[in-house]
């Protein structure tokens, strides 16, 4: 009888004198944690809610999360939030959501398209890339130019070396296209952006993408474009794009002419490399006659 006095007790200490259970103590931070992140989310700055709709994006699997993802895409009236919730929609895998953010290539606003086309490429959505060959090429895969509207979305010099500032979104090439040349050409007008979109179109599988890459690699004014183009062709591993890369061997800058160099030294390993074998055909199995 005692124990089981002493056993009523313990648990009437444990909760009704006040000293929380331990999943009471875990939901009560949660609800705090939620309740600061909408405080961000709400707030009146749009950087401060920029930042909160773009850390949403480690919150993969949340449902709550990609809801105020999906809102800041669709309903701000800043663009740095409908960025930054395209951006989240990307990061955290929402692949529910590829509709909502093929639509907001309708935005007004080129950084949200172009961080829309980056979570579709994310998300396995090779609509995305339509956007990087447009901003690119100037033109769609379909052949027909753009609109004047979408020139003017994605060609904006003063919008696209702003977005060309945003390394949070993902678009600025770095790696083997010198970091010291980016800094050199931060106020330029649209090439670190230009030369993103060609990294881009490295994994695009169109072939339509392999020629723009080759077209640009060659026709290009800015050499960090050009740069970029020949470091996208070598990504690619289609040893038929070598002669452009071969061409890029007498640029005039001396850091394409080093890019297009590792581009057909891969090219040409990839071109050497042993193809697999055949499958053998497999021959119909013969059904035994029955007499």
């Amino acid at each position: 009888m005692r124990q089981v006095f002493r056993a009523v007790s313990l648990a009437f200490l444990l909760t009704g004198a006040g000293i929380a259970s331990p999943q009471a103590s875990n939901q009560a931070s949660i609800d705090t944690a939620w309740n600061v992140l909408n405080t961000g989310l709400e707030d009146n700055n749009k950087e401060i809610r920029a930042r909160a709709t773009r850390i949403l994006g480690d919150l993969d699997g949340n449902p709550k999360a990609e809801k105020a993802a999906l809102d800041a895409l669709k309903n701000d009236k800043e663009p740095e939030v409908r960025a930054a919730g395209a951006q989240a929609l990307g990061e955290m895998g929402a692949k529910d959501t590829t509709t909502d953010l093929n639509d907001a290539f309708q935005d007004p606003d080129p950084s949200v398209i172009i961080a829309a086309a980056h979570s579709l490429i994310q998300l396995g959505d090779n609509r995305g890339y339509n956007v990087y060959y447009a901003i690119l090429t100037g033109e769609q895969k379909t052949g027909t130019s753009l609109t004047e509207q979408q020139k003017k979305l994605l060609h904006d010099p003063k919008k696209l070396a702003a977005i060309g500032g945003e390394a949070a979104i993902g678009f600025i090439p770095f790696g083997s296209v010198a970091l010291s040349g980016y800094k050199l050409l931060k106020r330029d007008d649209t090439s670190p952006v230009l030369a993103a979109a060609a990294l881009m179109l490295a994994k695009d599988p169109d072939p339509k993408s392999g020629d723009a890459l080759a077209n640009a690699s060659a026709d290009q004014e800015k050499w960090l474009v050009r740069a970029a183009a020949f470091q996208a062709l070598a990504k690619r591993e289609d040893p038929g794009l070598i002669g452009a890369a071969e061409a890029g061997l007498q640029d005039s800058k001396a850091e394409v002419r080093i890019t297009a160099a590792a581009a057909v030294i891969h090219l040409h390993d990839v071109g050497s490399r042993p193809q697999p074998a055949p499958k053998p055909e497999k021959k119909p199995t013969r059904k035994p006659r029955k007499y």
